[in-house]
């Protein structure tokens, strides 16, 4: 039965791999100067091996300066809130917890929005999001240090001071920020998009979600262990603690690596992990990739709508939050009616 489980769960990460490599090849095509497929192939193929491509070099420009990045960060930060999010739900066992609970999002948005009062350039930006986005997270994880209470509850609940401290603060930014243009960055921020990324934008923080999604994977069987409870994992031998903070450490760089290129963006910690949950199990040594490719997938269509929906580019948290309010409204009507155990 376990092996028909792995069996197909490796059949449906294979279908999402090439569902997800077709949604590639139509999004790259998508938008308002309209590419061929034929020929965002061709300038793909030529880029790749260096050859000369025929193609006008406006459309050359399109799809390997604008679309290429901009799709590849979605890939990457709808993958990395995904497995943020099934990490953290695994080791704290509740189903409600998304990925910035800890007060990372605020964090990383108070160390943007400094950085922009500061009058900073983009890669400082990065650099100052990050910053406070692992403060934030530190802060959550000394306070139980300091009460003496390593309990799940009370980290949670050090995520809940840490993270409405972090939104006052953000509030008092705003409040003293420029309203003609410091407070409008922010605002932008704070909402979420890939409009003018580039690969520049991306590299920095590379190893910090290559090395993490890694360990996670390395540490999946750990969580499971984790997930039937504190003192079960105990009593098979587990160092709670130390693989509790490890995956948190992991889930953290993750989270405030995507919020550092892309912002804010909300719902898709949340629900990807349920829905991966729904397709393969609780069972976090499958549930980890699937969830990775959804979130990857999820995370390209909402940003392809985002920019093509309208005239003007839509901030992507609101695409996220229309689709996933209904969503996992939906996930708790399902519970309700005695489905218990996909959510």
């Amino acid at each position: 039965m376990k092996a028909r489980g792995r069996l197909g769960a490796a059949a449906l990460g294979l279908l999402l791999t090439v569902l997800l490599g077709l949604t590639v090849i139509v999004t790259v095509c998508m938008g308002k100067y309209q590419v061929s497929p034929g020929e965002s192939l061709s300038i793909l193929w030529c880029s790749l091996w260096g050859l000369p491509c025929d193609s006008p070099q406006m459309t050359i420009n399109v799809v390997l300066s604008l679309r290429i990045p901009r799709i590849l960060a979605s890939i990457l930060v709808g993958a990395a809130m995904a497995l943020s999010g099934a990490a953290y739900q695994g080791i704290f066992c509740n189903p409600l917890i998304s990925p910035d609970f800890l007060g990372v999002s605020s964090g990383a948005c108070i160390g943007a929005a400094i950085a922009i009062l500061l009058g900073l350039p983009g890669g400082s930006i990065q650099l100052f999001a990050f910053l406070g986005g692992i403060a934030a997270v530190a802060m959550a994880m000394t306070l139980p240090v300091l009460l003496r209470n390593h309990s799940n509850l009370m980290l949670v609940l050090s995520g809940i001071i840490v993270g409405s401290a972090m939104s006052s603060i953000l509030g008092f930014i705003k409040y003293v920020a420029d309203p003609d243009t410091q407070l409008a960055a922010i605002t932008y921020w704070t909402m979420g998009s890939f409009n003018y990324i580039t690969l520049r934008d991306i590299l920095p923080t590379l190893p910090f979600l290559l090395l993490p999604t890694v360990l996670l994977s390395a540490l999946s069987w750990r969580i499971d262990l984790l997930s039937l409870g504190e003192s079960e994992a105990l009593a098979l031998g587990v160092d709670v603690r130390a693989v509790r903070t490890a995956v948190i450490l992991c889930a953290t760089l993750l989270t405030v690596s995507s919020v550092c290129i892309a912002g804010t963006i909300s719902w898709v910690g949340l629900i990807i992990p349920h829905l991966g949950r729904m397709l393969v199990g609780p069972d976090n040594t499958r549930l980890l990739p699937i969830s990775g490719l959804l979130g990857g997938i999820f995370m390209l269509l909402a940003d392809t709508l985002a920019r093509t929906v309208s005239v003007d580019e839509m901030p992507i948290s609101i695409l996220t939050g229309i689709v996933g309010a209904p969503f996992y409204a939906w996930l708790l009507w399902r519970q309700r009616g005695g489905s218990n155990g996909t959510v």
